[in-house]
C-alpha cells in the first residue's frame, strides 16, 4: 500500500484546507485510513480516522467540529476538511493505512505517506 499525501499550505488564521490521501497498491486489504500531525518539537498526534467498513469517523477533541474526515472510493482518497484552523494546527500531517479498524494508535498503523506542510499564520 502507497499513500500520497497533499494539499498542505499557508493559510491564515481562520481559513480552510482540504488534504487529500490518494492510496494505491492492496488497499482493499486495509481497514483504516487516519490522519497525523507532527509539530516541531512535538510528538505525532493523531487527528482523525475512518473506517473503510460501514465508513466510520472518530476525530481527536482539538479537531472536533472543525475538521472533517471522508473518502471517495471510486477515486482511492481520502480527504481531511479542516475549517476554522488556528495557528496551533500547524505541523505536517501525515496519512496512514492500518488493518485494525477504529485505531488512534500510530503504532497500529503499517503505511505512511509522506508528508504535507500545513502552516497556519496569526
Amino acid at each position: 500500500v502507497q499513500l500520497q499525501a497533499s494539499g498542505g499550505g499557508l493559510v491564515q488564521a481562520g481559513g480552510s484546507l482540504r488534504l487529500s490521501c490518494a492510496a494505491t497498491g492492496l488497499i482493499f486489504s486495509v481497514n483504516n485510513i487516519g490522519w497525523y500531525r507532527q509539530a516541531p518539537g512535538k510528538q505525532r498526534e493523531f487527528i482523525a480516522g475512518i473506517s473503510r467498513s460501514g465508513g466510520g469517523t472518530y476525530y481527536a477533541d482539538s479537531v472536533k467540529g472543525r475538521f472533517t474526515i471522508s473518502r471517495d472510493d471510486a477515486k482511492n482518497t481520502v480527504y481531511l476538511q479542516m475549517f476554522s484552523l488556528i495557528p496551533d494546527d500547524t505541523a505536517v500531517y501525515y496519512c496512514a493505512a492500518a488493518y485494525l479498524s477504529g485505531s488512534r494508535n500510530a503504532e497500529s498503523y503499517e503505511y505512511w505517506g509522506q508528508g504535507t506542510q500545513v502552516t497556519v499564520s496569526s
